[in-house]
């Protein structure tokens, strides 16, 4: 039987961030380490045998709060995760990557993410690749506002491929950019939620922001610009090839994808196997994601994890 586990909470208003409402993240931690947990002033006793384990989360969140966080249950769920594969989840859970315009804070939200998004900060060129849902398109638009208000480029594009263009597009009324614009609309809706529809309608009109098809590219040299692919799974080899052969100057790019989504005819997808090819290249990171590092709801990791136990026993 281990012995009890003793913490001592600084101030109240600690203690209240940390409790949550009718002690609900508490509760969470209680659950999950099957521990006993006994709030009297700021001191709260852990007993049981993973006592130790369920104090370095409450430690954890502590530094959360302390550092200027906010808790949920599901930012809690996530701690205990974190805790279990050892990570540390308050140098995850403050970092702030960019405020978006209504004043909240736009943080990884997992560990994966974390490393996702410094790999994005410390290289030139970072593959993010991961199942629907782990954050790779949106974390790659608010790294790029960041770069964007830190002048550290004068532009951001953002293109993805357009895979059934040249049949069902041509269903589609009005010109070339409104028939591809479908395609593009999730990189749309996380800019918008990042600078707002007035910022983002001026930096359109600018040409600071740029959201072109994929074929677009050819020919171009891209200097001065955080350049965004997205859905990069639907991109032949060739066109691959193309894209990151347009970086220029002073531009930094992202790459992301989901290599069980392949949608381009023949399934030749230019993200297959590019790891093996472009290793060795300095500065260039591939960052997987996982499904535990899903922040929608909490069955869309339990879908992933199930197709992905199918796809194991084929």
């Amino acid at each position: 039987m281990s012995a009890p586990v003793k913490i001592e909470i600084p101030d109240n208003q600690l203690m209240a961030g940390l409790l949550g409402q009718r002690d609900e993240f508490l509760r969470v931690v209680e659950d999950a380490f099957d521990v006993a947990v006994h709030v009297r002033g700021n001191e709260i006793m852990l007993d049981g045998l993973q006592a130790e384990s369920a104090a370095k989360v409450i430690d954890e969140l502590v530094l959360v709060l302390q550092q200027g966080g906010s808790l949920e249950s599901a930012a809690v769920r996530r701690s205990i995760d974190m805790i279990r594969q050892d990570e540390r989840p308050s140098e995850v859970l403050t970092d702030r990557i960019v405020t978006s315009y209504r004043g909240k804070p736009v943080r990884p939200k997992t560990a994966g993410q974390k490393r996702y998004v410094d790999a994005v900060r410390n290289h030139l060129v970072t593959f993010g690749v991961g199942p629907a849902g782990t954050g790779k398109s949106w974390l790659a638009v608010a790294c790029a506002v960041r770069s964007l208000q830190d002048k550290e480029v004068e532009r951001i594009i953002l293109t993805r491929p357009a895979v059934e263009a040249g049949e069902r597009l041509g269903y589609l009324p009005g010109d070339v950019m409104s028939k591809v614009d479908p395609y593009l609309r999730p990189l749309y809706d996380a800019l918008h939620d990042m600078v707002g529809a007035d910022n983002m309608a001026k930096l359109f009109e600018r040409n600071v922001v740029e959201v072109a098809p994929l074929a677009f590219m050819r020919g171009r040299t891209l200097n001065d610009s955080f350049i965004i692919l997205d859905e990069a799974q639907n991109t032949t080899p060739e066109q691959m090839m193309m894209f990151l052969t347009r970086i220029g100057f002073n531009s930094k790019a992202v790459v992301t994808g989901d290599t069980t989504q392949v949608d381009v005819a023949g399934g030749r997808s230019g993200l297959e196997g590019l790891e093996k090819i472009l290793s060795g290249i300095e500065s260039l990171r591939f960052v997987r994601l996982r499904s535990s590092d899903v922040v929608r709801h909490r069955i869309v990791q339990d879908i992933v994890d199930a197709y992905a136990r199918h796809q194991k026993s084929r």
